[in-house]
């Protein structure tokens, strides 16, 4: 058990799994972009700003294998493939916002910080 909290050692390979999962840039921002409803995977590439379509392929098949979003086909030509959170990754939604938020809030303390550490440190 770590000093200060209650999570013992499973429980802290379940929280570092999870951040694993969902700490990374990508997963981040396509979590944010859905929080508005259902998107098609164009939609998300382009409202992404930068991901390749590799990435966001990966991260879309990542997400929904966690149960965090699903993919529905609807028949058409093109097929037309749309992207929507579930209960579960709209419950992820509150946790992800208030990790932005303190990362916002704490980014210049963070870089003062690393600039104390490396001049003390040359």
């Amino acid at each position: 058990m770590i000093p200060g909290n209650s999570y013992g050692e499973h429980e802290c390979h379940q929280v570092t799994d999870l951040l694993s999962k969902v700490g990374s840039k990508w997963t981040v921002k396509v979590i944010t972009l859905l929080s508005d409803g259902p998107m098609r995977f164009s939609e998300i590439k382009r409202r992404s700003g930068g991901i390749s379509q590799k990435m966001l392929t990966a991260t879309l098949r990542d997400l929904e294998m966690d149960g965090f979003v699903t993919r529905t086909v609807t028949p058409s030509i093109p097929p037309r493939v749309d992207y929507e959170l579930t209960a579960l990754g709209r419950d992820l939604q509150g946790p992800v916002h208030l990790l932005g938020k303190w990362a916002v809030e704490n980014s210049a303390s963070m870089r003062e910080a690393r600039q104390r550490y490396l001049s003390d440190n040359d």
